[in-house]
């Protein structure tokens, strides 16, 4: 038996007037998920656990059937894990993110959560920088990929931090770290700006028309988790495919192997023929592979809708289609599609709505459904609602009685 787990990261989204009243997932052209939609299960996914933040990591963890109410303990170990950063039980790591701030009507704001998407190469150097001259504050900081980087320091992490994807365009003053040991975390973030402000990578940056990373943002804390393996789980040895570290870290603490992909972004120029073709060939030794696609999700902190929907049929076209086509040569398999959360473009962040989910086997028949829609109205019209992280997971890899048949 094969099983396959494809990610549309934040394709999930709302009702947008300028698609009529639908869904990017509803307006785009996506025939290979309505395919997997109107066979098997098809229904709503609740990945956020009430009391929890709609990020990628709390949705993700469930969508691997880790419950977050045990297993959730930040988002910065997990990509600690990542870039090989071994985390002492004194140690808390950070999300660091190069971000542009920018000044408007007399008040900083955040202009970019991205640093105009930063190159890996020229964060790299910036990070390199910081992390010499900041030494001296007890932190160590480690390069990771685009804007997405590592901090480490000693403490318990017990304040409250703001993803900066979460306040596009918004002032940061109501948005600073707060709670004990947040003064810290607030004099580091003063002190990059000033490293930042005539940093050799800006100025070509600026020369060139791009926003230069102005500051650091500090977020997403925790110690590291104690979390069982899949192969311990299920029984299953298995792969990861993603661009971004987050996905990545949660693989390795899931035992997973990670497979580079050239041409992996984490935007809507990454390398999608790539992903699938690696999965393919993963599957060839392995039981089990997970694709993370970032590309709908980015598109929608952005606010672009052209983005997002080209993002969505290319993760239809590209991924879910290749893929489809390529396990056709296994006799036995089970693949399951979704997104983790929703990012409505409108929002520019992320909601605990419940997504949609088709979970499907080799051999499956239509449904009596008939055709149907891969997207939020459909799935929940379908009358099925999973809030057990736990038990999809253990259905999908057999190790639970179905909810409902699969062929």
């Amino acid at each position: 038996m094969k099983y396959i787990i494809l990610i549309g990261d934040g394709m999930a989204d709302n009702a947008i007037d300028e698609l009529d009243g639908k869904t990017p997932l509803e307006f785009a052209d996506t025939p290979n998920l309505d395919s997997l939609a109107g066979t098997g299960r098809f229904g709503l996914f609740q990945t956020v656990p009430a009391g929890f933040p709609p990020g990628s990591d709390v949705a993700n963890l469930s969508v691997l059937g880790y419950d977050p109410r045990k297993y959730y303990s930040g988002r910065a170990p997990l990509e600690a894990a990542s870039i090989g950063v071994k985390l002492a039980p004194d140690d808390v790591a950070y999300r660091c993110n190069l971000v542009t701030l920018a000044n408007k009507d007399g008040a900083v704001i955040m202009s970019d959560y991205s640093a105009g998407h930063i190159s890996t190469d020229e964060a790299k150097e910036i990070i390199l920088e910081l992390d010499k001259s900041l030494i001296s504050e007890g932190v160590r900081f480690y390069p990771g990929t685009g804007y997405r980087h590592l901090m480490v320091t000693a403490g318990d992490g017990k304040h409250k931090t703001t993803p900066p994807h979460d306040i596009s365009d918004k002032k940061i003053d109501d948005f600073l770290p707060k709670g004990a040991g947040a003064e810290k975390l607030i004099k580091l973030m003063d002190l990059s700006q000033g490293i930042l402000k005539d940093h050799p990578v800006n100025k070509k940056r600026v020369a060139g028309g791009k926003k230069p990373a102005t500051s650091i943002w500090l977020w997403g804390q925790g110690k590291a988790p104690q979390m069982p393996t899949l192969k311990e789980r299920f029984g299953v040895e298995g792969a990861i495919i993603s661009a971004v570290d987050l996905m990545k870290g949660i693989g390795i603490y899931a035992g997973l192997e990670v497979i580079k992909v050239p041409g992996a972004t984490g935007y809507i120029d990454t390398n999608y023929k790539g992903k699938a073709e690696y999965a393919l060939r993963s599957l060839e030794k392995k039981d089990f592979v997970c694709v993370h696609v970032e590309a709908p999700d980015e598109a929608g902190h952005n606010g672009n809708l052209k983005d997002k929907l080209k993002a969505i049929e290319d993760f239809d076209r590209e991924i879910v289609g290749r893929i489809l086509k390529g396990i056709e040569k296994f006799d036995e398999y089970r693949i399951l599609v979704l997104p983790d959360h929703p990012t409505p473009v409108s929002l520019k962040t992320h909601t605990s709505d419940p997504v949609p989910f088709a979970l499907c086997a080799a051999g499956a028949k239509r449904s009596a459904r008939g055709s149907a829609k891969f997207s939020e109205r459909e799935a929940g019209e379908s009358g099925l609602l999973v809030e057990d992280c736990r038990a999809l997971i253990e259905e999908f890899f057999g190790k639970a009685e179905q909810i409902c048949d699969l062929r």
